[in-house]
C-alpha cells in the first residue's frame, strides 16, 4: 500500500490501474478476491509462486532488489564496485542512508535510505521514530546496525504491534544517546544531529486482543468488516489480519 504521513496515516491500495483510498473504507464490509494470477514485480511475467514478497524465482535469485544486503546491509559491497547491478546499486546502495530507532512493539534499530523516511517507519507500524546516524552508503549503515544489535533488537514482533501492545515510558532521545555510546569512535562520527521524534498514528477503530494471519495462498476470498490499517496490514473486526506487502504482484479484485 502507498502511504502518506498524515494524522492518521493515509493509505492507498493499488487495485489494477486504480489507487483506492482505504481510510474511507474502515468500518465497511469489503471482499477481496484473488484472481489466481501472480505477476513478478520485477519482470512482470506470470508466476505460480511468489518469492520474497513479489518476485518470480529467476528474479529472486538474480534481481538486485533481492540481494543479500537488502536484509543484511553490512554485506553490501557496492562501495567496492561489486553488485548484481551497479547502476541499481548506485541509486539504492551508494546513497545516503539512515540508521534509526523506532518503537513498534518494542524499541528496535533499523536501516533505510533517506528517501524511504517516513515510509519505512509507517510500514513497520512504528508510533515513534528518531534518526540515529546518517551515513554515505548502505554498508556503513549496516556496520552501525550490527554493532547496536548486541544491545537492542532489530526485529518487530508483528503480533504485539497489531494488538497495539506497546512499551511506554521510553525517551527516544535518551535511548539514542545510549546507543551512540555503544559505537566505536569511527562510527560515532556518523551520529545524526536531527533530534526530533516523529510520531505516527494509524487509522484503527479498535485493536484486536488476538490476531490471526490470513493470506491468498490459502484463501481465494478474504472478506469482512475492515476495522483498521497498521503497518502494511489490513485488520478485520474479528481479529484476522492480511499482510498486503506479502501479496505484491497478486491480481486481486475488491468489492465494497
Amino acid at each position: 500500500m502507498k502511504t502518506h504521513l498524515e494524522s492518521p496515516v493515509h493509505y492507498e491500495l493499488p487495485i489494477g490501474k486504480d489507487l483506492v483510498s482505504m481510510n474511507g473504507l474502515i468500518g465497511k464490509y469489503i471482499i477481496l478476491t484473488w484472481q489466481q494470477v501472480i505477476h513478478c514485480i520485477a519482470c512482470g511475467r506470470k508466476s505460480n509462486k511468489s518469492f520474497a514478497q513479489g518476485f518470480c524465482y529467476p528474479c529472486f535469485i538474480s534481481a538486485p532488489e533481492t540481494s543479500e544486503c537488502i536484509l543484511r546491509p553490512e554485506l553490501c559491497q557496492a562501495h567496492e564496485g561489486v553488485a548484481r547491478d551497479m547502476d541499481w546499486a548506485e541509486k539504492h546502495c551508494l546513497q545516503e542512508h539512515f540508521v534509526y530507532l523506532a518503537i513498534s512493539s518494542g524499541v528496535k534499530v533499523g536501516v533505510t535510505r533517506s528517501s524511504q523516511i517516513p515510509t519505512r517507519w509507517i510500514d513497520q507500524g512504528a508510533w515513534q521514530a528518531i534518526m540515529l546516524a546518517k551515513t554515505p552508503n548502505r554498508y556503513t549503515a549496516g556496520l552501525i546496525e550490527v554493532a547496536l544489535k548486541q544491545h537492542i533488537s532489530d526485529r518487530t514482533q508483528w503480533q504485539r504491534m497489531l494488538k497495539n501492545q506497546l512499551i511506554e515510558g521510553v525517551d527516544l532521545q535518551e535511548k539514542k544517546q545510549e546507543m551512540i555510546g555503544h559505537l566505536s569512535p569511527e562510527l560515532q562520527r556518523y551520529e545524526s544531529q536531527v533530534e526530533n521524534i516523529t510520531e505516527i498514528s494509524f487509522p484503527v477503530n479498535e485493536y484486536p486482543e488476538k490476531v490471526k494471519s490470513v493470506g491468498f495462498d490459502k484463501y481465494e476470498e478474504i472478506s469482512g468488516r475492515l476495522w483498521g490499517i497498521k503497518g502494511q496490514y489490513l485488520i478485520f473486526d474479528d481479529g484476522r489480519v492480511l499482510n498486503i506487502r506479502k501479496h505484491n504482484g497478486y491480481l486481486v479484485e475488491m468489492e465494497v
